[in-house]
């Protein structure tokens, strides 16, 4: 039932309603539309999934352009905007690429903690290209190494990469991409985009290793066509608020989100 769903959501994204639960305890919602005044309420699509392997993930569905990276400073918790966690940081500077339309979230391009680098390593980062409307992940040191079709038009998140198609190595492609505590038990983050071009944002507060992330991920969302994604920051960074749940870590303040609007 849930990529059943999921197919559906271009047309329902703007509708709020529960969905009986199916198959492996998914309970599903849709963002709410409000008859308030002010700015509408971000357009996506909500579920909350028991995965094959027991890990517990909070889903966020929607469209690239409703997809916004911000610096910001507080736990998510604290923050008005909807959305999960971005990449990783250290005292308040960004370690992962964060740009929008070739401008880094935090500072200038080519500055160090702006989110224009993946500090000391090329790691993978998920790109929207606006201009040829398609998802790639990439592996780059910096933005400026980064392919689109126009720097006006893109946003790249960058992270450790995923390779959901490549069973045999992704293990060995994210230890070259140094994935902190690959084989420890933490809270994850992670995002992904489907053959449709939706974007998922998907976040566990069930401590698991990356491959059982990983597998979770690709268990549970796999038939609605998923191509591929990117670790995010992890552990106490792994932070959700939407309309219909909220996972604030341990409670820690992050510098950097993937906001829905």
């Amino acid at each position: 039932m849930l990529p059943r769903f999921f197919t559906r959501i271009d047309k329902l994204l703007a509708i709020y309603g529960a969905v009986a639960a199916a198959s492996f305890a998914v309970t599903l919602l849709f963002a709410h539309q409000s008859g308030e005044k002010g700015p509408p309420p971000p357009a996506y699509a909500y579920a909350q999934i028991t995965a094959p392997n027991g890990v517990e993930l909070h889903v966020a569905k929607t469209k690239p352009e409703r997809i916004a990276l911000k610096a910001v400073k507080g736990n998510i918790m604290e923050l008005s905007e909807f959305g999960i966690n971005g990449g990783f940081f250290w005292q308040g500077n960004l370690l992962s690429i964060a740009v929008m339309n070739d401008q880094p979230v935090k500072g200038a391009q080519g500055e160090y903690g702006s989110g224009w680098f993946n500090t000391g390593h090329k790691r993978g980062t998920l790109v929207w290209d606006g201009a040829a409307r398609q998802f790639t992940v990439q592996q780059a040191s910096d933005a400026a190494e980064l392919k689109v079709a126009d720097r006006s038009r893109y946003w790249a998140q960058g992270g450790i990469s995923m390779s959901l198609q490549n069973e045999a190595d992704w293990r060995k492609l994210a230890k070259e991409e140094n994935m902190p505590a690959l084989n420890e038990a933490r809270m994850r983050t992670g995002i992904v985009y489907d053959k449709s071009n939706a974007v998922w944002l998907v976040v566990t507060p069930t401590p698991c290793t990356g491959e059982q992330f990983r597998a979770a991920i690709a268990g549970s969302l796999g038939r609605s066509g998923l191509v591929d994604g990117v670790f995010l920051d992890g552990n106490g960074s792994s932070q959700l608020k939407v309309a219909q749940a909220s996972l604030p870590g341990d409670k820690r303040q992050i510098y950097q989100m993937i906001a829905l609007h």
